[in-house]
C-alpha cells in the first residue's frame, strides 16, 4: 500500500526534512499522525539503512530521549546482562525485526543487524520504542517498558500533535 501524500507532508514537518525510504506507516497517534513508519532497508541512494522502525512523533522522540538522559538504558543494560530470561525476550525481539525487515528486502551489508543494539546492548530507546509500537506489546520487552516508563511524558493513549 502506498503511503500518501499527507503522510509524507506529516512526516517532513515532524522530521524537519523529507523523509527517506518510507515503505508505511507502522503505527499512528489517536489522532491518525504518523507515530513510527516502517523504512526500506536500502534507501533510495543505496545506502543500507538498518532501522526499519523509525520513530517520527516529536513528542515521542522526546520523551524517549528524556528517558535516555536519565540514564534508563544503563539501567536497562545492566538488568539484561543479569537476567536471562529479560536477555532471551530481547533476542527473540531481535529475530522479530530482523524477519520484518526480510520482508521488505535482503540487504547483505546489514544481516544479522537490527536496531536499539539488539540482541546483547540497549543503544536506542527510539528504536525499541518504535519496534514495539510498531509490532504492538509482548514482542519488545525493553522496548515495552521504555512505552510505560515515557507516561506520563508522552503515551500512545493520548494524542501530542
Amino acid at each position: 500500500m502506498a503511503v500518501a501524500a499527507s503522510d509524507i507532508e506529516i512526516l517532513a514537518q515532524q522530521l524537519g526534512r523529507v523523509p527517506r525510504g518510507v515503505v508505511s506507516i507502522a503505527a499512528r497517534c489517536v489522532c491518525g499522525r504518523p507515530t513510527v513508519v516502517r523504512t526500506a532497508p536500502r534507501l533510495d541512494d543505496g545506502t543500507p539503512f538498518p532501522t526499519t522502525f523509525y520513530l517520527t512523533c516529536p513528542g515521542a522522540t522526546k520523551a524517549a530521549s528524556t528517558l535516555e538522559a536519565r540514564g534508563v538504558m544503563r539501567e536497562m543494560a545492566e538488568e539484561l546482562a543479569e537476567d536471562a530470561d529479560l536477555a532471551a525476550a530481547y533476542g527473540r525481539a531481535h529475530e522479530d525485526y530482523l524477519a520484518r525487515r526480510a520482508e521488505l528486502g535482503d540487504v547483505p551489508e546489514i544481516a544479522g543487524i537490527s536496531a536499539g543494539g539488539m540482541p546483547t546492548r540497549v543503544k536506542c530507546l527510539h528504536a525499541l520504542v518504535g519496534h514495539a509500537l510498531a509490532v504492538g506489546p509482548g514482542v519488545n520487552p525493553l522496548g515495552d517498558r521504555a512505552l510505560e516508563l515515557m507516561d506520563p511524558l508522552w503515551s500512545p493513549a493520548r494524542c501530542s500533535c
